[in-house]
């Protein structure tokens, strides 16, 4: 199948004061946050994405324009949401060191899969919503543009660490062993055989390498769907 590139939004107002926003309207990226997004969108200029899909939250949306801002020809944005932010029910809009004198906070760090939130979702069915949407997706661009398809989803902390971890092969159990930091870039290539994981939580670095090279036929890709024995030889271009 295709590669996505994980987009967390840029950093916001409520990231900076400790709340755990949720889905509450008018979070908006800060000054520092706009900045991170541009950046975003400067690692993939030289990239031909082929599709950009944003949770609908405003943070999400203003990250996913910066990212369209850089590439030619531009792109359409589209918003799902599946990749939208948890339901974190009452917690939501709260400062997260009240959360964490909370009972159900020892449950979501060290035993997730069986975390709900009151009043929202369970970390499962978060995760079951997010990973199907990213995998549709991924099959719409592959279906599009061939095996070489790179197209950028843009979402929220949580939901990127719960489709990475499912990449890696991990029980949600331990997907707070990932990190993902605002604006931060992770790559997931999907194929018939497995997920392969090229990148989570990176910061810099041109993404230019993901692009694949086109068949004789123009279309496709050259990328073998086995891995290398050994590691192989990488990429081209170095990252």
């Amino acid at each position: 199948m295709a590669t996505v590139i994980l987009v967390r939004h840029g950093r916001t107002t409520a990231n900076a004061s400790g709340m755990l926003a949720g889905r509450m309207p008018g979070v908006k990226l800060d000054e520092v946050g706009q900045q991170q997004a541009s950046f975003a969108g400067e690692r993939m200029k030289d990239l031909p994405v082929h599709a950009i899909v944003s949770s609908p939250l405003e943070r999400c949306r203003q990250t996913a324009k910066a990212i369209m801002q850089a590439q030619r020809p531009p792109l359409t944005l589209v918003t799902d949401k599946g990749i939208t932010e948890c339901d974190y029910g009452e917690w939501q809009g709260r400062q997260l060191r009240d959360l964490a004198k909370e009972k159900l906070w020892a449950t979501v760090q060290s035993q997730p899969s069986a975390a709900e939130f009151p009043g929202g979702e369970s970390l499962a069915a978060m995760q079951a919503r997010a990973v199907a949407t990213v995998r549709r997706h991924d099959a719409l661009v592959e279906s599009a543009h061939g095996a070489g398809g790179v197209w950028v989803a843009v979402s929220h902390g949580d939901i990127i660490k719960s489709v990475l971890a499912d990449a890696l092969g991990m029980h949600l159990d331990l997907f707070q062993r990932l990190n993902v930091d605002p604006a931060s870039i992770s790559v997931v290539r999907y194929t018939g055989s497995r997920p392969y994981v090229l990148a989570t939580n990176t910061h810099a670095g041109d993404l230019s390498w993901l692009a694949a090279k086109p068949t004789r036929k123009g279309r496709g890709s050259s990328r073998p769907a086995d891995a290398a024995v050994g590691g192989g030889a990488g990429p081209s271009a170095a990252p």
